[in-house]
């Protein structure tokens, strides 16, 4: 199977994109250096081409860290509200062959795996609700660990009342309001 890659064209405009984004939004990303990352980014089309998939599912992806061990620069979709159109998805397959019906059109597991990104943890996305305000009107699946996830249940998070809240909810439930956000190291 080929890797999925984008022409030079729309790799120009992404990288345009993230550049606009990276500069308007410093303070997620505090001295990282935009030609470093564009040099990395240049270098994995595939990166780019899950980037994409972040970019027009309405994930606003940007740069929210770099882990120095790895030397990777690491991505969490940065939009205002869970993305938009990675909404109304059960946690995984198992939850999704499990409805009898009204079942969503894909879920979260199969959909960050077709896009080449993971689902944000718990952990990941309290570092993301220090970064600003996210899910103020949405809510967002967050990676379930397996214990929870073998009893039926899936974990997400929000913000409301001024502070962020993670809780669980059966995987096969689904909501226009609850999608998922991903994170990608380049």
């Amino acid at each position: 199977m080929n890797t999925p890659t984008l022409t030079a064209i729309q790799s120009q405009s992404l990288l345009q994109t993230l550049k606009n984004r990276f500069i308007k939004y410093e303070s997620r990303h505090s001295g990282l250096d935009w030609d470093l990352l564009r040099v990395k980014l240049e270098a994995s089309p595939e990166k780019l081409w899950s980037l994409q998939q972040m970019e027009s599912t309405g994930g606003e992806p940007d740069v929210v860290g770099f882990d120095s061990g790895r030397g990777e620069f690491l991505f969490f979709d940065c939009s205002a509200e869970s993305p938009k159109e990675r909404r109304s998805l059960c946690y995984d397959r198992e939850a999704l062959q499990a409805r009898k019906a009204n079942k969503p059109t894909n879920s979260v597991i199969d959909l960050s795996t077709q896009m080449g990104i993971a689902l944000l943890s718990e952990e990941q996305y309290l570092h993301l609700q220090s970064l600003g305000e996210f899910d103020l009107k949405t809510s967002s699946w967050l990676y379930t660990p397996a214990e929870t996830r073998k009893r039926g249940g899936a974990i997400f998070g929000d913000r409301r009342y001024g502070r962020v809240f993670v809780y669980h909810n059966g995987a096969d439930s689904y909501y226009a309001a609850r999608g998922f956000r991903g994170a990608l190291s380049v």
